[in-house]
């Protein structure tokens, strides 16, 4: 199940850096994480980002550091505990992730159509309730 489930992520994950643009300079699928993440508007910490991200928190570092010399992202101390920094998405950032989301989704579309909608449905039910239980 791991081979095949790695196997399905593999090919999802480069369909999606395709669709945006990291070959030729565009964020890469773990700088699009974080941007997704940050678009709720809410500065998050990096411990969050990375377990959302699902890389270690030193690779989160090396990522949130070109995201913010690309002026997509930005950093901010906590003010509810001034030990901790979040990180929060700048205007650059929300608009380069407004015009990718729709390629992003094309991707997601076309893959649930090589399924079938029932059978893309059943999926992702699937998934979820795995995920949930894997925690």
């Amino acid at each position: 199940m791991g081979r095949l489930l790695d196997h399905v992520e593999h090919h999802v994950a480069r369909r999606t850096e395709a669709a945006l643009g990291s070959a030729s300079g565009g964020p890469t699928l773990e700088q699009w994480r974080v941007l997704e993440l940050l678009a709720d508007g809410a500065g998050h910490p990096m411990t969050e980002i990375a377990g959302y991200a699902m890389v270690p928190a030193p690779t989160l570092t090396k990522i949130v550091d070109r995201l913010v010399d690309a002026a997509l992202v930005y950093r901010r101390v906590d003010d509810a505990d001034r030990r901790r920094v979040l990180v929060f998405l700048s205007e650059h950032g929300r608009d380069l992730r407004r015009r990718l989301t729709s390629e992003v989704a094309q991707v997601e579309q076309e893959i649930a159509a090589e399924l079938g909608a029932d059978d893309a449905a059943h999926l992702l039910d699937l998934l979820s309730r795995l995920a949930q239980r894997l925690g």
